[in-house]
């Protein structure tokens, strides 16, 4: 920092030290202008607008009380003209000592993070430091010192602040010129009508000045287009997969008339290529594993004889015997009109479908996401598979090589090298399940391994070869350090973008997030306040429940979102990786705790010593929760083990519904289970915790009490 910099922040501190140590406020009060307006009235304007401009550009609090004062003083218009443009330029004079003194800084030391704030501002900074100053959400004075830090043009920063700040300007000035004006102040003098209206005016304001907002981000998002006089359906929701039954189930629930469309097939990738077929998949795999174990339960069961095909017949059978509870058939029953084609946004409140146009007064994008395909020299050659045609298999690769060590990757690489295949899983992160805590994927790690799949963390593949029959993939992890890996299929498990192509999204301007996917807000609005987004083409979890979750969410803002609007609530997300052991976690672990600077205190429970777990020979993994310093309050649960995604609703219920570890240890569960081992690591946590200075005295007392 500059010397100059140095001084004028050493000069603002000595003021602002000097306001407060030699009281200040006196010059903020009511008596303080009034001695002045009788004789030089002139004089007195004069004061309180360097008063006010010195009290908002030093960020010295009492800004609100002055407007009131203005008021009160100089009456409506009069206080009126001072305050718009004292606040102004004081708003003014504060964003420019900020800019001066730490934009630089700032964005040097914090640049790549503030990357996307700053292109938002760059674009619409105007209108986001308008909506700041039209509904207070925040204090001015941290306006004025954060918007000094963005990249928005001084003249733009006063204009914007002038109008913006007029609203609030008027109701405030009102109020205080009807209390000037009260002669008497007793109870009848004060409660007269206009006073009454001003301290309403007062109250209101934040939501009439919302309600304002509201409509001009509706007028400038669908300016141009013209509105229907009457629609065909209440909703429109484009996507049948989990997201997009849910949105159409509870539409037909409250009566609404409510159309769903599908290119594909009804259920999405969760029923078709998902979730039911992966578990079908891994299920056949564990039964493989316990065949091979049984006879450590002194039971001889031979070796295991895998015909893939018949396995890969029952997971179509699964789909098929699945595939009713998201059929059309059920959904038409449910009153819902479900449509097959390909569908095209044309308007705000217009979709094409296969060339016919339906209107709709709102309408949801539930689109999901699709494998990512990395361009990589040579892929075409090697008939990459992904987690959509995998399930077409119905001959076992000798050698399978998976790229991606997510979820994904970890859960087929297991059960493919549980069937017969050699499987090689690499991944370019120095570990696998790279968001997961070390401690916890070093066990999981061990397990692959232990099972025979070879591990290649912090390799990329950067090239694909076929020759002769051969397909070989050249992996590096520099220049100098090279493998070659030969394989007879390789599975891409690398990722899975949203769905926005060909929906029309483009055309009417609806913002993406960098990811790729559909920017939405709290509500789940798209920047088209009559289309919303739901499921995996918004994120930002990629998980079915997840999806559901927000469909709800999506579904009933769109339907009543004029009357009550509901904020989507991820505060309590649970994710299971359907592993061997499973691994299952709710809120914070400690790798995201570190990250974020949050304090926490960890207790581990070792599944080593769990009873039914040692009975059933899976005594292997550990719970681990996260709580608040000194607290029992659960931040955030870890669970590596058997049945983890069935462990972990404990805890979920215990986060969403604010109860800790203690009421957990106090719940009776049953004997033997695995569900003791959360009662286990809340008793661990409470050990931590036992008032040694209370038990000392308890001992001494008994000790008393024997005679000693």
């Amino acid at each position: 920092m500059s010397i100059t910099k140095v001084a004028l922040v050493v000069l603002l501190g000595l003021f602002v030290g000097a306001f407060f140590a030699f009281d200040g406020q006196q010059y903020l009060s009511l008596g303080f202008f009034q001695q002045y307006y009788q004789q030089q009235p002139l004089l007195s304007a004069l004061i309180y607008f360097v008063v006010y401009v010195l009290a908002t550009s030093l960020s010295l609090p009492g800004a609100a009380l002055l407007t009131i004062i203005g008021g009160m003083i100089f009456g409506l218009w009069m206080g009126v003209l001072l305050v718009s443009f004292a606040s102004t330029l004081g708003a003014t004079a504060a964003f420019l000592i900020s800019r001066f003194v730490l934009r630089d800084w700032v964005q040097h030391k914090f640049g790549v993070y503030l990357k996307a704030i700053n292109t938002g501002v760059e674009k619409d900074g105007a209108f986001y430091l308008f909506s700041l100053r039209l509904i207070p959400l925040f204090p001015f004075w941290i306006i004025n010192l954060v918007m000094g830090l963005m990249p928005i043009r001084v003249s733009t920063y006063y204009w914007v602040s002038q109008l913006g700040m007029l609203a609030g300007t008027l109701v405030f000035v009102n109020a205080g010129a009807t209390l000037g004006a009260v002669e008497e102040f007793s109870t009848a003098g004060i409660l007269t009508p206009s006073l009454l209206l001003s301290f309403v005016l007062l109250a209101i304001f934040p939501f009439i000045a919302r309600s304002l907002l509201a409509a001009l981000q509706r007028r400038k998002a669908l300016a141009g287009f013209k509105r229907p006089k009457k629609f065909d359906t209440n909703l429109l929701v484009i996507g049948a997969g989990s997201a997009g039954l849910v949105s159409a189930y509870i539409a037909a629930t409250v009566r609404a008339k409510v159309m769903l469309v599908e290119k594909v097939a009804m259920g999405g990738d969760c029923l078709n290529t998902g979730c039911v077929p992966s578990k079908a998949l891994i299920r056949a795999a564990k039964s493989v594993k316990d065949i091979e174990r049984a006879s450590r339960f002194g039971i001889e069961a031979g070796v295991p004889v895998v015909d893939f095909a018949k396995v890969m017949g029952r997971v179509q059978d699964v789909i098929g015997e699945i595939a009713p509870h998201d059929s059309v058939a059920r959904f038409t029953g449910l009153g819902v009109d479900c449509v097959e084609g390909n569908a095209r946004i044309l308007s705000p409140w217009e979709v094409e479908i296969d060339g016919r146009i339906h209107s709709a007064k709102r309408i949801i994008l539930a689109t999901g996401a699709s494998p990512i395909v990395p361009r990589i020299s040579g892929i075409e050659q090697v008939e990459a598979l992904t987690s959509e045609n995998l399930w077409e298999l119905r001959e076992l690769p000798e050698r399978l090589l998976v790229m991606g060590g997510g979820a994904i990757g970890c859960e087929l690489a297991q059960a493919f090298q549980r069937l017969g295949s050699q499987v090689t899983l690499v991944d370019a992160m120095p570990q696998l399940l790279p968001r997961e805590d070390t401690d916890i994927v070093a066990q999981l790690t061990q397990q692959l391994a232990e099972e025979g799949v070879r591990i290649l963390t912090g390799y990329s593949v950067t090239s694909f070869n076929a020759q002769n029959g051969q397909r070989r993939a050249i992996l590096s992890r520099s220049e100098a350090s090279q493998i070659t890996v030969e394989f007879d299929r390789v599975l891409v498990a690398v990722g899975r973008k949203a769905n926005t192509s060909d929906f029309g999204l483009e055309a009417l301007g609806i913002q993406l997030n960098s990811n790729g996917t559909v920017t939405t807000d709290r509500y789940l609005r798209t920047s088209c306040p009559t289309i919303f987004a739901c499921g995996d083409v918004a994120g930002p979890y990629q998980l079915t429940h997840a999806a559901g979750h927000q469909a709800w969410f999506a579904a009933v803002n769109a339907l009543f979102g004029g009357w009550k609007k509901f904020a989507v609530d991820y505060r309590v997300i649970p994710q299971a990786i359907y592993t061997d052991p499973q691994l299952a976690r709710v809120g914070l672990n400690e790798r995201e705790a570190k990250e974020q600077g949050i304090a926490v205190e960890v207790t581990i429970y070792d599944l080593a010593d769990l009873d039914r777990a040692i009975a059933d020979g899976d005594a292997q993994g550990m719970v681990k929760v996260l709580t608040a310093p000194g607290s029992d309050k659960i931040l955030g649960a870890t669970i590596l083990g058997p049945q983890a995604g069935e462990l972990l609703t404990e805890f979920v219920t215990a986060m969403k519904h604010n109860f800790g570890l203690n009421k957990i240890l106090a719940t009776i569960h049953s004997y033997p289970t695995l569900s003791e081992a959360n009662k286990y690591v809340a008793g661990e946590w409470k050990r931590k915790h036992v008032p040694q200075k209370l038990l000392n005295w308890v001992g001494k007392y008994f000790q008393w009490v024997r005679g000693g």
